[in-house]
């Protein structure tokens, strides 16, 4: 099982800038890199949140280690605002799957290795052989084409309720290449990837998530306070960017769409810490092929709503 290596982390540490004394939340604790390094960086607190059981369990051994200054809570990061006990100077999330859950078969993220078609983050409610064998073919196709941007998923959809009951992950991914026959040629990724990715986006409702998890950000942080998201595809980046600009000082008539604290004239509150998303370099992705598509998004905490 490969480490877990932490994406953009001297950009998320420059973003945060940890200070002694702060509290921080590691809302997507993982294998604990952002964590440690935030602990390292300052004589600070770090709350480290995940919904994944195992990644609690691993991160014992830090809990002792920084011996009063890591607190590992079990949970979503969407209810991070109730789990984490207090407001927050900082808060991190790292969204996706971790290349602990990816690399272990018997998740059933990864179609490189034949696994159990899981895919839950918690280990629990609806897998992703659940959904792929009882919900209508529509259904399906729409999410492969919402979650995956798979402009194919109504043949794809097709094809697994054809193949049903499907319980494997290499099964499925052989069904997906199938179903494209010779246009998979043509895909610059694997065939499969797309459909995966929407299914577990489906089964983890990670962009529902994703929306509540900034919502909760925004209550748990103090003034002045840094929010760094790192995401890894347009669908997530595209959420933080919106929901940022509709925040921040830079917007200079926020979205109707926005909530009423937003668009109340004068009341910003959020400062973006740049205009772009900040990307890995060319040295970070030979390192870590998997950093290729990251995008990270920071902002300030500028007004506390009334």
């Amino acid at each position: 099982m490969s480490e877990h290596i932490p994406v953009l982390l001297d950009e998320v540490l420059e973003s945060l800038s940890p200070r002694d004394a702060a509290r921080y939340i590691d809302g997507t604790f993982g294998g604990g890199g952002y964590a440690r390094a935030i602990l390292e960086a300052a004589e600070c607190q770090v709350v480290g949140i995940d919904r994944d059981p195992d990644a609690i369990a691993r991160g014992q051994e830090m809990v002792a280690h920084y011996s009063g200054r890591l607190t590992l809570v079990q949970g979503c990061f969407s209810e991070m605002d109730t789990l984490a006990g207090g407001e927050a100077d900082g808060v991190v999330l790292d969204l996706g799957v971790s290349s602990f859950q990816f690399d272990e078969a018997g998740r059933g993220f990864s179609f490189r290795a034949d696994g159990p078609l899981d895919m839950r983050m918690a280990k629990d409610g609806e897998s992703a052989a659940d959904f792929v064998n009882t919900a209508g073919e529509r259904e399906i196709a729409d999410a492969i084409y919402r979650y995956g941007e798979e402009h194919q998923s109504r043949r794809i959809a097709r094809a697994i309720v054809a193949a049903r009951p499907l319980t494997r992950t290499a099964e499925l991914a052989q069904i997906v290449s199938d179903a494209l026959g010779p246009a998979a040629l043509r895909y610059p990724i694997h065939p499969a990837t797309r459909t995966f990715q929407a299914l577990r986006i489906q089964v983890n409702d990670e962009l529902g998530e994703l929306e509540r998890g900034l919502e909760a950000a925004t209550r748990l942080l103090r003034e002045s306070g840094r929010l760094a998201v790192v995401s890894f595809h347009s669908l997530e980046d595209r959420i933080v960017k919106r929901y940022l600009a509709e925040r921040s000082t830079t917007a200079a008539r926020p979205s109707r769409h926005a909530p009423a604290d937003a668009r109340r004239a004068g009341t910003p509150l959020y400062r973006l810490l740049a205009s772009r998303p900040r990307s890995p370099g060319a040295a970070e992705i030979e390192r870590n092929p998997r950093a290729r598509s990251a995008r990270l998004r920071a902002a300030e905490r500028i007004r506390r709503s009334a």
